[in-house]
C-alpha cells in the first residue's frame, strides 16, 4: 500500500490540505479553510490547513490528528489500515467512506467482497 493512503483508504495525496502543505501554498490553504468552514459549519483557519498524511509522522490537520475516529481506532488496534480489521465491512466508523468510494474500498483490499 502506498504510504499516503489513509487508514480509511482515501488517498491523502488528493487532499487539499496535503497538497497545500507539500507545495507551501498559502492561497490553497485559505481557499481550503473557507470551503471546509462552510461545509462543516465550524471555523477553520488557514493555519489549520497543514497535513503530511494520515499515516505519516509529520503535521496533521486538527481533525486528522485529534478527532478522526477511524484514525484513532486504527492506531489503538495497531492496524496499518482498516482493511486489516476483521470488522471493516460492518464497521460504522468507516461505512460512510467505503460505501460510497470504490477507490478507498479497493485501497483497503475490500473491493469485490
Amino acid at each position: 500500500m502506498k504510504d499516503n493512503i489513509a487508514y480509511c483508504g482515501l488517498d491523502c495525496e488528493k487532499c487539499q490540505a496535503y497538497i497545500a502543505t507539500k507545495n507551501n501554498d498559502d492561497e490553497l490553504r485559505e481557499k481550503t479553510a473557507e470551503l471546509w468552514s462552510r461545509l462543516n459549519n465550524v471555523e477553520i483557519t488557514k493555519e489549520m490547513i497543514n497535513c503530511e498524511g494520515c499515516r505519516g509522522k509529520g503535521v496533521k490537520t486538527p481533525y486528522c490528528q485529534n478527532l478522526c475516529e477511524i484514525r484513532k481506532c486504527a492506531l489503538k488496534n495497531h492496524y496499518d489500515n482498516c482493511g486489516k480489521c476483521a470488522d471493516a465491512k460492518t464497521c460504522e466508523k468507516i461505512a460512510p467512506i467505503i460505501s460510497t468510494n470504490n477507490v478507498a474500498r479497493k485501497n483497503l483490499g475490500l473491493s469485490g467482497n
